[in-house]
């Protein structure tokens, strides 16, 4: 277990929809229980607009998946349901999971319809898991991309995570804090995320603290006494430039200087913030606090930043709350289950589905990601996707077409090729070697850094190339057309 600490002693095994119940249960009734299915994690459109997004949430998955089993209560409410076969719930008391899994790590940029987390496993256990799954990955991965576009807004300023008492719910600020560290994010407001996960926890005062002294310098004094080697000082409960500027620079001379201490920060949560920080900053530095950081605060995100820093704005650092921890202006990630395949005698057979609207048709069968790098510079060209038994052979020229327009080609050479997923569980078995939050943090930005420019722009991104082999596409046109004459 990657935690810190122990955490979450629920059982989460019954956090399901319905119907996966019922399925399994007639899956069950009709001896199926042991056929061999094949099931897909994609998400179809990025949050926002993005050229991309990231996904997070594998950890818990894992965690999730170890701990299945049901117990005699949830046994019980079955029973009572008074719908469910005594031999099915027999076979729910001896549940355990035995199946395969595949995924993408956590901290990779990932794009629509690629297979983020693939299910090999018996009917009844891929059934039943598909919920969790989801709720898991749609929410971190959702959380991890807004963060990342608000962390590239700041350019290198650091962003802290302020947004657990806006979030949707208490597992909303916690994992959301872990999905923020992931995103780029330096620390968080969140102390439990801290002790579990190891997110740094930051925080200095709020404006009732102010409010509780006599005046706003005593508040001050008494921070900074109690906290000198780290005070950040919060300075506009009252009027940020005639008291809370003065009474902070106050502090800096007659409390902390005294001490050889200096004054770290001073944070605007509030008024035209770029504004209010030139003024700051000129005040300041009059002052001889010229190493005295300005943070900004108050329902920032990427645009408003981008916004603040084009105008000049003389900032340090950022706190990011609301519209972080809950992606307000798209709070939807929108992965999907989708069946891919079915085993019948060993024979991988694929399925698919085809709806009127062309962004829900599925790509069939049992597949694979591969993400191809450009030899020279690292940077990723195109990512495809192609059936599981293909290889790309990256000694020979490979070539790469647009899924509906074909006739755009791309002859690709000087590239080297990398499965994007890695085997977490096989035979039921745990399998895979869980990175630290910190290196899936790291792995994160440097994988950011291998995208181009131009698809990590905020408004039109370039959109990135996600093909199909050549197999696969043939694949999938001839089951497309074999549904349309039944």
């Amino acid at each position: 277990m990657c935690y810190k600490k122990h955490f979450d002693k629920r059982n989460l095994t019954m956090l399901m929809d319905f119907y996966e119940l019922t399925m399994s249960n007639g899956y069950f009734s009709k001896g199926m229980d042991e056929k061999i299915v094949y099931f897909d994690v994609f998400y179809r459109k990025n949050p926002d607009g993005a050229g991309f997004s990231i996904v997070a949430g594998l950890q818990q998955v894992i965690e999730y998946i170890k701990n299945l089993s049901f117990t005699d209560e949830d046994i019980e409410y079955l029973k009572n349901k008074k719908i469910f076969k005594e031999e099915f719930l027999n076979y729910l008391k001896h549940f355990k999971f035995s199946g395969d899994i595949y995924a993408i790590p956590e901290g990779t940029p990932v794009f629509p319809y690629e297979p983020l987390i693939t299910v090999k496993a018996k009917a009844i256990e891929a059934q039943i898991i598909e919920t969790m799954l989801l709720v898991t990955i749609n929410h971190q991965s959702l959380i991890a991309t807004k963060t990342n576009r608000i962390v590239r807004a700041a350019k290198g300023r650091p962003v802290m995570e302020f947004g657990a008492r806006r979030s949707q719910g208490y597992d909303g600020a916690i994992y959301g804090a872990r999905a923020a560290y992931i995103g780029g994010v330096i620390g968080t407001a969140t102390t439990l995320s801290d002790e579990v996960f190891g997110v740094p926890a930051l925080g200095t005062m709020a404006h009732s603290w102010v409010q509780m002294f006599e005046n706003e310098f005593e508040s001050f004094k008494t921070y900074a006494e109690n906290y000198p080697d780290d005070c950040t000082l919060l300075i506009d409960t009252y009027n940020v430039l005639k008291s809370g500027i003065p009474n902070a620079i106050k502090t800096a001379k007659e409390v902390l200087h005294p001490l050889g201490k200096r004054l770290k920060g001073v944070r605007i949560d509030s008024g035209d913030i770029a504004y209010l920080s030139k003024k700051c900053r000129e005040m300041l530095d009059d002052a001889g606090l010229t190493d005295c950081g300005i943070v900004a605060s108050n329902s920032l995100d990427e645009y408003i930043i981008t916004d603040l820093i084009d105008q000049d704005a003389k900032l340090n650092s950022f706190g990011v709350g609301e519209r972080l921890i809950t992606a307000k202006s798209e709070p939807v990630f929108g992965c999907v289950y989708k069946l891919a395949a079915i085993e019948d005698s060993g024979e991988i057979i694929p399925k698919i589905k085809i709806s009127e609207n062309t962004e829900k048709v599925t790509n069939p069968g049992y597949k694979k990601v591969w993400r191809l790098y450009d030899q020279n510079t690292d940077n990723a060209i195109a990512d495809v996707i192609t059936l599981a038994h293909e290889v790309i052979d990256n000694t020979k020229p490979y070539i790469i077409f647009d899924e509906l327009q074909t006739w755009k080609v791309k002859k690709l050479t000087n590239f080297y090729a990398k499965n994007l997923q890695v085997p977490v569980f096989l035979n039921g078995e745990l399998v895979y070697e869980c990175p630290t939050l910190v290196e899936i943090r790291n792995y994160c930005q440097n994988e950011v850094k291998n995208l181009w420019s131009e698809v990590k722009r905020f408004t039109n991104p370039h959109t990135y190339y996600v093909d199909l082999s050549k197999d696969l596409w043939t694949l999938k046109q001839a089951m497309i057309e074999e549904h349309s004459y039944k």
